[in-house]
């Protein structure tokens, strides 16, 4: 398959360029596309040096599918051009999930609801993608009624200016910020902008791609998310009322054998999910299992995993190879 991944000099996109080899996607042609000032440089793709082309050059070349992670507003002006062109763009912005008329997928949920005809396939939110792999196979057993999360996200999230502010304050450097405050030593309970009711874009997407993804606009969600000094993964506090009654033995054991996830949960020796341990690996890792005793039919629990795999290119391949077993090959 003819392959382009579009923003591919960025943190995401070079992260998709590592997946797609890893998980030795059948790439016969890669496209390595980014923004004009980057044409003509090169990446690397299983040792072999390729160039930077633009976005007509792209489109021309007519592979079979682009991966985009180049922002909202490049999603806006070139997915559609991909797509009339005939070529299936998996968009990891936001700039497309909540449009009724476009898939939003997490392939161990949903992928079955993808056709050969979607032509605009969304890849969620990273915070969203691991809360709802873990949440899924509770809601088919228990039904969910409401969630309230707090999030705790690497910097990485960002992208490289972030991470580079960390580094940099670290070593008592001053440069460029990401931020408005300094994270090193620090939280800040925001991220994205502020919306009108006062909760941020980003906590409004946890609520709504949630819904869409499981199918069940009768979730209840509320969020709380907050960008820590952590560069490993993201990590989250999830609090879970279920319209039936369950046995935490049984919610462990539907964990453990669901896709995607990991349960590390073992109170005696200390271990559960860190994002020191989900660094570079694919899970979604689930612990902290215990009910809520304020009220009935509530669990709480701690969900981490690598916001740039899972939560970005991880996610963004396994759709593509939904797509490849499914209808191109």
């Amino acid at each position: 398959m003819k392959v382009a991944v579009v923003g591919a000099t960025g943190l995401v996109g070079s992260k998709m360029l590592q997946v797609l080899a890893e998980r030795n996607f059948p790439v016969t042609d890669l496209l390595p596309v980014a923004s004009e000032r980057s044409v003509g440089k090169e990446v690397e793709f299983k040792g072999k040096k390729y160039k930077v082309v633009s976005m007509t050059d792209a489109i021309a070349a007519k592979p079979a599918v682009a991966i985009f992670s180049a922002g909202g507003s490049t999603s806006l002006e070139w997915a559609p051009q991909f797509a009339d062109a005939g070529i299936t763009v998996i968009d990891n912005s936001s700039a497309w999930r909540m449009d009724p008329t476009k898939p939003l997928v997490v392939p161990e949920i949903n992928a079955d609801i993808l056709t050969a005809n979607d032509k605009i396939i969304a890849n969620p939110n990273c915070s969203t993608i691991q809360m709802v792999v873990a949440l899924n196979p509770l809601h088919k057993k228990y039904g969910i009624k409401r969630v309230v999360v707090s999030t705790y996200q690497s910097v990485t999230g960002t992208g490289v200016k972030a991470v580079t502010q960390l580094l940099n304050e670290r070593q008592g450097i001053v440069g460029d910020r990401a931020y408005k405050y300094p994270i090193d030593l620090n939280v800040i309970p925001q991220i994205d902008v502020f919306l009108e009711n006062g909760y941020t874009k980003e906590e409004m997407k946890m609520v709504k791609e949630t819904c869409k993804i499981m199918r069940d606009d009768s979730i209840r969600v509320t969020a709380t998310t907050v960008r820590i000094p952590v560069i490993g993964g993201h990590s989250e506090s999830v609090n879970v009322e279920f319209e039936k009654e369950f046995d935490l033995a049984e919610v462990r054991t539907l964990l453990q054998s669901a896709p995607g996830v990991v349960v590390v949960d073992d109170n005696v020796n200390q271990l559960y999910p860190m994002p020191m341990d989900a660094h570079e690996k694919d899970d979604v890792f689930v612990g902290r299992l215990r009910r809520d005793e304020s009220q009935p039919n509530t669990l709480n629990m701690w969900v981490v995993s690598d916001n740039l795999r899972k939560g970005a290119a991880t996610n963004a391949v396994q759709i593509a190879e939904y797509l490849a077993r499914n209808f191109f090959i």
